[in-house]
Order: C-alpha cells, then sequence, then structure tokens
C-alpha cells in the first residue's frame, strides 16, 4: 500500500529512470491532459512529497500524480512487456531511449506549471521524510482538534505527511491507544512520542521495500532489534484475529472512516466498536 516511504523509494526509481534524459514517449491517458505532448523535453527531476509524486519537466512544467490505495508507477526496459496491469489501467507512460515509466490506475493526474506545485501539495503538514520535517508543528496540528480520533487526525495529510491506513494502526497500537481515542486524551508525553516515533518508523523503511515496525529503532514499545519472520512485521495492521505479538491477544479489526482499522483491546486503551 503507498505510503510515505513507498511513495519516496517510487520517486528514487523514476528519478533514476527519467531524470537527465529526454523523453522519447508521452501519452497521458486522461482527457484533460491528452492532448499534451512532452516528446523533445527533459526531466530534471522527480521529487516525493508526501504520498504525492512531482515530475518536474524541461520548459516550467510538473507532471504531479499521487497513487492513493492502489496506483503504481513501473519501470520498463526497451522491448520488456509491461505487466502492471491491463492497458485499460494505463493512466500515462513517459519514455526515453533506456526507459518507459508506466502509470497504473493514478487515481490523480495533472499536467501544472511548476511554479504553480503548491497549489497541488501547498495543503500538506510537515514531510516525515521531507526537508520540511518540523515535529513542533506536526504536534501542533494533530491536537488542534482535540476531540478528533486519533486515527483519523493520523492520516489528514493537513496535519503530517506521509502516514497510511498501515502506519495509522502501527503508530496507535505503539501509543497504546485504540484508533478511536479522541486525541486531545492521550497524555502530553505520549503525543510528543508519537509524533517522534511517526518520523523514526518511515525513515527506518524509506529505503526498504518490505516494511516492517516491529523490531529496530529506538523506541522503547518495540518489543527487539531481532529480525521477525515476514508476517511478524507489523503490529496489528492486516493481523486480524492472529495473537498480539507483544500480548497474545486476537487482534481486531473495524471500519474507521471507511477503511479497515486493527487493534489489540488488550495493549490499545480508548473507545472501539463492540
Amino acid at each position: 500500500m503507498p505510503e510515505g516511504d513507498t511513495v519516496l523509494q517510487t520517486a528514487a526509481r523514476l528519478r533514476h529512470a527519467l531524470a537527465g534524459q529526454v523523453l522519447t514517449m508521452s501519452d497521458l491517458r486522461v482527457p484533460r491532459f491528452a492532448t499534451a505532448d512532452l516528446t523533445g523535453r527533459a526531466v530534471l527531476d522527480v521529487a516525493a512529497r508526501g504520498k504525492h509524486l512531482l515530475t518536474r519537466i524541461e520548459g516550467g512544467l510538473t507532471l504531479h500524480s499521487h497513487l492513493r490505495m492502489d496506483g503504481a508507477w513501473r519501470i520498463y526496459a526497451p522491448g520488456e512487456r509491461w505487466r502492471g496491469g491491463p492497458a485499460h489501467q494505463i493512466r500515462a507512460v513517459l519514455g526515453n531511449a533506456a526507459h518507459t515509466a508506466v502509470g497504473y490506475r493514478l487515481p490523480v493526474l495533472e499536467l501544472l506549471r511548476t511554479q504553480d506545485e503548491e497549489q497541488a501539495v501547498g495543503h500538506l503538514g510537515p514531510d516525515l521524510l521531507g526537508p520540511d520535517w518540523d515535529p513542533d508543528t506536526a504536534l501542533r496540528n494533530l491536537l488542534s482538534d482535540p476531540a478528533r480520533p486519533l486515527g483519523e487526525a493520523l492520516l489528514d495529510q493537513r496535519n503530517l505527511a506521509g502516514i497510511g491506513n498501515i502506519y495509522k494502526a502501527e503508530l496507535c497500537f505503539l501509543a497504546r491507544a485504540t484508533p478511536w481515542l479522541p486525541i486531545g486524551e492521550l497524555p502530553a508525553r505520549t503525543a510528543t512520542l508519537l509524533v517522534s516515533t511517526a518520523h523514526q518508523l518511515l525513515d527506518a523503511n524509506r529505503d526498504h521495500p518490505n516494511r516492517v515496525t516491529t523490531a529496530g529503532g529506538r523506541s522503547r514499545t518495540v518489543a527487539n532489534a531481532r529480525a521477525r519472520r515476514p508476517s511478524e512485521n507489523l503490529w496489528v495492521y492486516g493481523r486480524t484475529h492472529r495473537p498480539c505479538l507483544r500480548c497474545g491477544t486476537p487482534i481486531r479489526a473495524a471500519e474507521q472512516d471507511d477503511r479497515p482499522a486493527y487493534w489489540c483491546p488488550n495493549c490499545q486503551t480508548g473507545p472501539a466498536p463492540t
């Protein structure tokens, strides 16, 4: 599932394949930009901002894309078969002599002036993996609505950018609070630690495709630094009915804001669906 660390890795792959090269192929398969032709222009850079991708192109243009739940960019060599999905799911194709980048199932794809990038990403809070990361601002943003459920506040990219449903579940577990606990009811020290743990976890996984939240790091809530089996890489996400890795209680799941929320009813305190 694309979250801040996954998007950063995607930006790095696109940058390696496209940056510094002139486009010989350009196909934007969305009605608004279907006639746009970027061939002959060089790709200057590919940057990640939270869960947004900004492909900057010669001539002051930026191709802005967002993966959301199941979007993906795939890189292919010349002559390699495209395997990211059926052709009708392709939304963008950018190619040069050495690589072709194909965007599948992209729910957001727009071409804008580079000077106008803030129109697409200016609403975002501090980027957990970006140069603008500011834990104090992120904490203030999270606590600005004390009655808001913790899980919803963490997913709001206006508070801090980069957290998706997986990290939401894991951070709530590490804070020992259910996703439905009003964030203002967190002890002050826990709220501060929550923000630093969010940055720590995403940073630890920024270069690793197999996400791990249960081993390593400095947080005292991490059980140990010993490598676990892949099925134990996450504390609660996707582990419905399996025993909690900390206490053995079966993990529960319920909907929160149209997404599944996972929690341990023993380790995490606060309101939860019955």
